[in-house]
């Protein structure tokens, strides 16, 4: 169903959502994702897209598409260099909340939060599915659906656990968004989400039915270096055990391509000799610091099963 300009917020299912969308030079992406989007099952109330100073074009069809459709609503940032840390965290956060004031204003109940990066792609009823889940769950506060590589023809889903909802596909029951006080500043701002809805006591979930195809590996948007390097860095700011530290060191210097096993270390080992600050939230610095019993005990149970 294509939305015209004219489009009326009234007659709207009785199961809202909006989505938000980082945008950081995504010209090459912007259309696919736009697509996927307009031509969705089930329609969102509001699609809120930041424009983060975008130089490569985005602006002029962001600014085209808020022309066509009077649910999308665009915000223009200045100039800034890409950050997947904490300004990313501080755009998501602030663009969220931005939209649940949207809602209120215009007197629509919002019942579910949606984070789409825009490097992605989605299939005609991800939100469909997606809700579906929810629907199903009343104790279901976060979700996300699972992502897929297209590399020399050959499409990978990538591989995760299933209570672990990734970031750039993700929906939130706004109950459990408020909860949680909004999307943390934070390096690796969902998982830490993640970890403020566990704690609240809500359940998570990956999905590996409901698909979204992202156009380039998951922290390779400034380069597998730097990404891993961060992913370092972010672990030593959640403070994890340094036993699972090391482990993960391990796995990644195994991986394909080799360098990034370097490139964690080196972020990690940095972060310690400059005695940076860590997370200032002890319950969450608690979850992480524990995290390697948490893993144990996910796949003991699951093996249980069997």
């Amino acid at each position: 169903m294509k939305l015209k300009k004219g489009f009326s917020w009234v007659f709207m299912k009785s199961k809202n959502y909006f989505i938000v969308s980082p945008c950081k030079n995504e010209a090459t992406n912007l259309p696919n994702l736009i697509d996927s989007i307009v031509g969705q099952s089930t329609m969102p109330i509001l699609w809120l897209i930041y424009n983060d100073g975008s130089t490569d074009g985005s602006d002029e069809i962001l600014h085209n598409l808020e022309n066509k459709y009077t649910w999308v609503k665009v915000i223009q940032g200045e100039e800034a260099k890409r950050d997947l840390g904490f300004h990313y965290a501080r755009i998501v956060d602030a663009s969220l909340k931005k939209a649940i004031r949207i809602c209120e204003d215009l007197g629509i109940e919002c019942h579910y939060a949606s984070l789409i990066d825009s490097d992605m792609v989605l299939e005609k009823d991800f939100f469909e599915k997606l809700l579906s889940y929810f629907e199903q769950n009343p104790r279901l506060g976060v979700a996300s659906g699972s992502v897929v590589y297209d590399f020399n023809d050959v499409s990978t889903l990538e591989k995760g656990r299933n209570d672990l909802p990734i970031g750039g596909l993700r929906m939130w029951r706004i109950e459990c968004f408020k909860q949680s006080k909004g999307f943390p500043i934070s390096y690796s701002a969902d998982a830490v989400s993640n970890v403020l809805a566990t704690l609240n006591g809500w359940e998570t979930r990956k999905y590996d039915d409901v698909l979204g195809l992202q156009s380039r590996r998951t922290s390779s948007a400034e380069g597998m270096w730097k990404g891993y390097r961060v992913k370092g860095e972010s672990d030593y700011f959640r403070d994890y055990h340094p036993i699972y530290v090391i482990l993960k060191l391990l796995k990644y210097c195994l991986s394909y391509p080799f360098y990034i096993g370097l490139a964690y270390g080196h972020g990690y080992l940095k972060s310690v000799l400059e005695k940076r600050n860590k997370i200032d939230l002890p319950e969450v610095r608690g979850y992480y610091r524990n995290k390697h019993k948490e893993i144990v005990n996910y796949y003991f149970s699951k093996n249980d099963k069997f």
